[in-house]
């Protein structure tokens, strides 16, 4: 008998630039039957980024109607851009028996929440506001504001943390993969998902 019939919801908070999205990208290639949600954004694509791959790109008017609409599961606005977690995308993942990921920031992952759907929330720390500088200019896509603007905006996020189920922080990329990793195990091994399992071998003993 299978445990997972619906897929377990997780959600992966970091401040901009921490590496929240390489993280969860080599979590999925290890880990079976583990899916990344796909995001909306009305901003363009970066150099080497992908539609359809990297997020879904649409124009902030196509952003706007779905959110009229009531398409998305979440959805904030980051630096002069909209993001947002397909509400139907979601639910069929999950449906199939995948669990899934929302890579979403603090806004986003407080309204899921508020929408009272059960979830397991980890939020992923730098090492510290001078590490998360040197990545945001590493990264070479931002203007000098912009880079203050992220430092600014990840000062209020990381007081968040305390918000979260778990606490992850990214000062080694293969190390930090692998806390998330366990966190993903641990979750699927809680009594309320294996019931069923344990259940079904209990009655073994009394044929």
């Amino acid at each position: 008998m299978s445990s997972r019939a619906r897929g377990l919801l997780f959600i992966v908070s970091a401040p901009s630039g921490t590496g929240k999205t390489t993280l969860v990208e080599q979590l999925v290639e290890r880990i079976p039957q583990l899916r990344m949600s796909r995001s909306y954004t009305s901003r363009p694509a970066r150099k080497a980024e992908i539609d359809g791959v990297d997020y879904n790109f649409v124009t902030r008017e196509r952003f706007e109607a779905m959110i009229a609409a009531g398409q998305f599961l979440e959805w904030a606005p980051v630096f002069d851009n909209l993001y947002g977690t397909s509400a139907a995308d979601t639910e069929a993942m999950l449906a199939s028996g995948d669990d899934v990921v929302l890579v979403i920031d603090v806004q986003g992952a407080r309204k899921v929440r508020a929408r009272g759907i059960e979830n397991s929330a980890v939020f992923v720390m730098p090492p510290s506001k001078q590490v998360l500088e040197a990545r945001l200019r590493l990264r070479g896509t931002d203007s000098e504001e912009q880079i203050q603007r992220r430092l600014q905006v990840a000062r209020e996020e990381v007081a968040s943390f305390a918000e979260y189920d778990f606490m992850v922080v990214n000062d080694e990329l293969a190390a930090a993969v692998d806390r998330l990793h366990s966190i993903i195990v641990a979750e699927r091994a809680r009594l309320r998902r294996m019931r069923g399992v344990a259940e079904s071998i209990v009655r073994t003993f009394h044929d």
